[in-house]
């Protein structure tokens, strides 16, 4: 009694924490399964478990490991492999535009924001997993974001860089490339929520500088992306006035918040699956580790120029200043009650960086047309979600225009279930919303200096 919420959660996070640490389970030879492992290897698991351990230094150091991964995923080899070309380049971003694998492909290009704290190609894994493939296959000229991975020159970089480098600038060569063409926009987590604020730029009096420049929106899509920072979640319980202010020391020093200090934030959201139970299997067990496309994925982490992360925190987690209309775009703040575009909104249901709650709020602020999915899986899986995929379904319906206000409870009780991937309905939805007119396939142009994707900044890895 007389606790703050925030510090209620803390408590409860951390006192989970240590009881996933103390867990009988990694008590090393006190675990009946390590015993019995123990006795039928005759201890070659301890030994092989060492090696295990050995290389996880090293690999902490910058060092090869001595161990050499059963199987490899590497951008342009085994993942990041649906032809392109890079067809535009700046400091922030490469713009990319996938080669059609269809005669005729639909007017509307779908342009995707990924979110910078990653690679992009979590939307371009294995060719059976690719969203971006997959679209492409079914007519749609596909054009993503690969963001630069900062170093100490770019720590001034803030969120006006981030909308008129990663956002602006790239539409407006969209717009180059397809002259008076409407644009299908598509954000994936926190490139959701920039594409949030430059959408409601676009849309409000007074439109951004050099706005005649840029391509009409068609519509919005925001995939796990929040909007309304009031109920983060976890992600709250790692955010508040003294972690910000410790972070923007620890970013002073080098400039960016490094990818292994962000990985590991979010690895202990997971702890007793992504801390505990690996360490118990690799190093106890002897297990070797199994890498997937999703796995190695995670693990080639970018990192957060120091300005521009401070910035967020404190607009966003903070301040919530999206939600509350404060948040400035060339010096003004932005209202999302000012998009009147058809907005696809994709929460998943197991979500701890974007909770769907909290993605769901997005009903709240926008006054167009939502179809609103919330789909199984977590903040990675449920995205990633192909056709096919065993054990995939999700809830979907359509809430028109300036349409009552439903609570997500209420919402996830009465909305209709379906089996299959979200991927279909948003395809039928794309299609719903755009002219309906096909155009013979668009090759990406070869322009001196660009090359075939996926382009360079994917492949920028810096030891931290």
């Amino acid at each position: 009694r007389g606790m703050t919420a925030h510090h209620g959660e803390m408590t409860q996070f951390f006192a989970r924490q240590w009881l996933d640490m103390l867990s009988p389970a990694n008590l090393g030879l006190a675990n009946p399964e390590v015993q019995q492992r123990t006795l039928q290897r005759g201890g070659v698991n301890l030994i092989d478990g060492a090696a295990n351990a050995l290389d996880a230094w090293r690999r902490k150091q910058g060092l090869p490991p001595l161990q050499p991964p059963a199987q490899q995923f590497r951008p342009g080899i085994e993942v990041a492999l649906t032809p392109g070309r890079v067809v535009h380049r700046n400091a922030l971003v490469e713009l990319i535009q996938y080669t059609p694998t269809t005669p005729t492909v639909f007017a509307e290009p779908v342009f995707i924001v990924p979110s910078w704290i990653m690679k992009y190609y979590i939307l371009d894994l294995s060719p059976h997993n690719s969203l971006v493939r997959w679209l492409v296959a079914q007519g749609h000229t596909v054009f993503i974001l690969s963001w630069h991975n900062p170093d100490e020159g770019d720590a001034l970089l803030d969120m006006a860089d981030y909308l008129a480098l990663g956002v602006f600038d790239p539409l407006a060569a969209i717009a180059r490339l397809l002259p008076d063409q409407a644009v299908h926009a598509a954000g994936y987590c926190l490139g959701g929520t920039l594409l949030s604020l430059a959408a409601a730029a676009l849309a409000r009096p007074g439109r951004i500088e050099r706005a005649e420049c840029l391509p009409t929106l068609r519509s919005v899509t925001l995939l796990a992306a929040e909007t309304d920072f009031s109920e983060p979640g976890e992600m709250g319980v790692l955010i508040d006035e003294s972690q910000v202010a410790l972070l923007e020391d620890m970013m002073a020093e080098r400039g960016f918040l490094s990818g292994a200090q962000m990985a590991g934030s979010f690895s202990y959201l997971h702890s007793r699956e992504l801390v505990w139970s690996q360490a118990n299997r690799r190093f106890w067990l002897g297990e070797p580790d199994q890498p997937n496309d999703l796995m190695a994925w995670n693990a080639d982490s970018t990192r957060m120029p120091a300005t521009m992360h401070s910035e967020y925190l404190r607009r966003c987690y903070l301040h919530n200043q999206i939600a509350e209309g404060r948040f400035p775009v060339e010096g003004r703040p932005v209202s999302l009650a000012d998009i009147s575009l058809p907005m696809f909104v994709v929460g998943t249901e197991k979500d701890h960086v974007s909770p769907w709650k909290s993605v769901y709020k997005i009903l709240r602020l926008c006054d167009t047309e939502i179809c609103f999915v919330l789909t199984n899986g977590g903040h990675n899986a449920g995205i990633v979600s192909e056709p096919g995929h065993p054990h995939r379904h999700y809830a979907m319906t359509t809430r028109s225009a300036d349409g009552p206000w439903q609570g997500p409870a209420q919402w996830q009780a009465e909305a209709p279930t379906f089996d299959g991937s979200w991927w279909t309905a948003w395809h039928g939805w794309l299609l719903a919303r755009g002219s309906g007119h096909r155009v013979p396939g668009r090759v990406p142009p070869v322009q001196a200096g660009l090359g075939p994707a996926p382009g360079r900044h994917v492949f920028e890895c810096y030891a931290d």
